[in-house]
């Protein structure tokens, strides 16, 4: 019984200290320009002001692309359109 209590209220307060939600990013959606191509890896500038790193990238520099990442991320990845 004591265990089940100290589980139980381990459970709620570690959700009050750090709640799930914060696990999941927004994802955003933003046209780009390539800035850089290095073999597959595309980089592109957006207005959260932090540089996103794109794999498997197949695009030139200074193609406009739409980008969807996390919020706060650094990885991205191409939107189909």
């Amino acid at each position: 019984m004591f265990l089940f209590i100290f589980i139980t209220a381990f459970v709620i307060i570690a959700t009050v200290v750090f709640p799930f939600w914060n696990l999941i990013r927004e994802d955003v959606y933003e046209e780009v320009e390539i800035m850089l191509n290095e073999n597959g890896k595309c980089y592109a500038d957006t207005s959260d002001n932090i540089p996103k790193t794109i794999s498997n990238c197949d695009h030139k520099i200074g193609d406009i692309v739409t980008i969807k990442f996390g919020k706060g991320m650094a990885n991205a990845v191409i939107a189909n359109p």
